[in-house]
């Protein structure tokens, strides 16, 4: 099953920007999962157990090398970019 995921990644100190940017590098490194980032949010498509076992590793990760982080993820059931291309938007 095809799902997608709008995560965001608020980290809890001052120099902020590149614990976001090393958590994306590091969740676009995997296979089998498409990632678009956006200002506030970024999403990522793909399969369910893959995306799921890809963010379990990396949100631990993060966890574990940057201690205070707060992650905010909706996960939808379904390929919201390919619904968003047949609806032309």
């Amino acid at each position: 099953m095809e799902i997608t995921v709008e995560i965001s990644m608020y980290p809890l100190q001052e120099d902020y920007k590149p614990i976001i940017i090393e958590f994306i590098q590091k969740v676009k490194s995997h296979a089998g999962v498409e990632i678009e980032v956006n200002p506030t949010a970024t999403h990522i498509y793909g399969e369910y157990d893959t995306v799921m076992a890809v963010l379990n590793a990396e949100i631990k990760n993060s966890f574990e090398k940057h201690k205070k982080c707060v992650v905010v993820m909706k996960v939808l059931n379904g390929n919201l970019k390919e619904s968003l291309a047949r609806l032309n938007l």
